[in-house]
């Protein structure tokens, strides 16, 4: 059995404050637009300034998309930010949570924005999925034995609802180096969405080499 570490699993550089506050900004924008009942003049103005601030980035950006990782570390690839814990904080991709980690329990809260509808008024299930292994992963980072996912499965007992608070719990096991962990998401007291996903615990001394974020010239 691998023994839990009392140090926090990370991999890779914390994003920038600025790159948090945007994707929090970019979340609720775009769920507004989405909300629009037609078109608007500040969309379109809005728009022409981002991509002129896309143009302005870029050419301070790395010249490659490929993360600086492993035997790329020297390479003019970006900086690869810790997918360790709370990746909704700095993607605008990923939903945001509250975890609470109790050893082999954790439990918590999220409330999903319309950026995640799919059927009317009802959390998309692929991010359901993208929800379940963050959470988990997030909790076995945050107990010192996490590893790659092997498998993830994912049951709908009811539809999810957007826009109000939903409570989470999680269980673990680990069994020599493999870890499983059953997870539920709840309205009220009745359970949505329930996951079970299994990994192999990883070994911190095997990890490859991460570049941490440089300088600017």
């Amino acid at each position: 059995m691998v023994e839990p570490s009392p140090v926090a699993w990370t991999f890779g550089s914390p994003p920038l404050p600025e790159t948090v506050e945007l994707a929090a900004v970019l979340r609720r924008l775009t769920s507004v637009a989405l909300s629009l009942e037609s078109s608007s003049a500040e969309v379109g103005q809005l728009i022409e300034q981002l991509r002129a601030a896309e143009r302005t980035l870029a050419a301070a950006a790395p010249a490659s998309a490929v993360p600086r990782v492993g035997d790329r570390i020297d390479s003019d690839g970006r900086v690869y930010l810790d997918h360790s814990r709370d990746i909704g904080t700095y993607n605008p991709a990923f939903p945001v949570y509250e975890i609470t980690v109790e050893g082999d329990r954790a439990h918590g809260r999220v409330e999903f924005p319309v950026v995640y509808e799919g059927p009317p008024g009802l959390v998309h299930g692929g991010f359901l999925a993208v929800f379940f292994d963050s959470v988990i992963q997030h909790h076995n980072c945050d107990v010192g034995v996490a590893g790659k996912t092997t498998e993830i499965q994912v049951r709908f007992r009811r539809p999810t609802p957007l826009l109000v608070p939903l409570r989470f719990d999680i269980d673990r096991t680990v069994v020599g180096d493999r870890i499983t962990s059953l997870a539920r998401l709840r309205h009220r007291d009745q359970i949505c969405a329930e996951a079970s996903m299994a990994a192999i615990a990883g070994d911190r001394d095997a990890l490859p080499s991460v570049s941490p974020r440089r300088d600017a010239p």
